[in-house]
């Protein structure tokens, strides 16, 4: 029925669509394989979404991407990542009123501030991707008939739990992890996780190679002590577990394979970041040569 045949008075009437939140586990956006998900709210306690509520076997399923990605992330030449990183930042501003909506609903004051600086945050990772070899690695002094040089390396994958700081903290987090040649099972802010699904959107479209960065929503008291404890996970990030009891439970997980762990801290994350998280996961190989042959 055109507008001009329809009775005066009446308006077309849409149906809600509403956006269902899943998972982001290896370049893909499947749902928890529980069918569990968990009521989201804004921070006036309107309803907003279904977020996927992640299981072990998520979790199993998120580890197994990220070490099949590891070998040609940790591979690509620092440039490249770079470049990515900067494309990343390129498609994050592009969405930009849609991250300010979701930060505002969180209760973030001055979103769009806060979404400027998590593109900006994106930028320096970029920057620093070829140049972080330089600043850390070195040609040693020795006693002998040998070069000695010492260079940085990836660790691995490494698990991540992100602040419940929505987005800045989140990239903050993210970005220099991957950005030394690592890839990441991340779980997002459990009070405050649309914006980290909006950011996994921005990933897919952003050429970072899918499994990289895998993202999962839900408990973290749930599933931060699964991949602690798993071991085909190399370190631990634990800036986002508030609670005492849980931290020390993952970090003893994570000593059962000697896993480098990151410990909880509070961080204020408009501040300069410094190259601390950088180093954080960067393992040192050192080669002895022989000189003169």
């Amino acid at each position: 029925m055109s507008k001009a045949e329809r009775p005066s008075g009446r308006e077309p009437v849409r149906l809600a669509v509403r956006k269902t939140y899943k998972l982001y586990i290896g370049g893909a956006f499947p749902r928890s394989e529980s069918g569990r998900s968990y009521v989201v709210t804004s921070s006036k306690g309107d309803f907003l979404a279904n977020a996927s509520k992640a299981s072990r076997k998520d979790a199993r399923d998120a580890v197994s991407a990220a070490r099949k990605a590891f070998g040609g992330w940790s591979g690509a030449t620092p440039y490249n990542r770079g470049q990515i990183l900067y494309r990343v930042a390129e498609m994050l501003e592009s969405r930009r009123a849609q991250f300010v909506a979701e930060l505002t609903d969180t209760g973030t004051k001055k979103a769009g501030d806060v979404v400027d600086a998590a593109v900006d945050r994106l930028v320096w990772y970029a920057g620093w991707t070829d140049k972080i070899a330089s600043v850390v690695g070195a040609t040693n002094p020795v006693a002998g008939p040998y070069f000695n040089v010492s260079s940085p390396e990836p660790t691995g994958v490494v698990a991540v739990v992100a602040p419940d700081e929505p987005l800045l903290g989140l990239v903050s987090v993210i970005a220099p992890v991957i950005a030394t040649g690592n890839t990441c099972v991340v779980i997002a802010s459990e009070r405050a996780p649309l914006p980290s699904i909006t950011l996994a959107e921005v990933l897919a479209t952003s050429d970072l190679p899918g499994g990289v960065v895998n993202i999962l929503t839900g408990s973290v008291r749930e599933i931060a002590p699964w991949l602690a404890a798993h071991m085909d996970v190399n370190a631990v990030d634990l800036t986002g577990v508030t609670d005492p009891e849980l931290a020390v439970r993952c970090e003893q997980e994570a000593a059962e394979n000697l896993k480098r762990v990151l410990r909880p801290a509070v961080t204020d994350w408009s501040a300069d970041p410094g190259t601390r998280r950088l180093t954080a996961f960067l393992e040192t190989k050192t080669v002895w040569h022989p000189t003169g042959v």
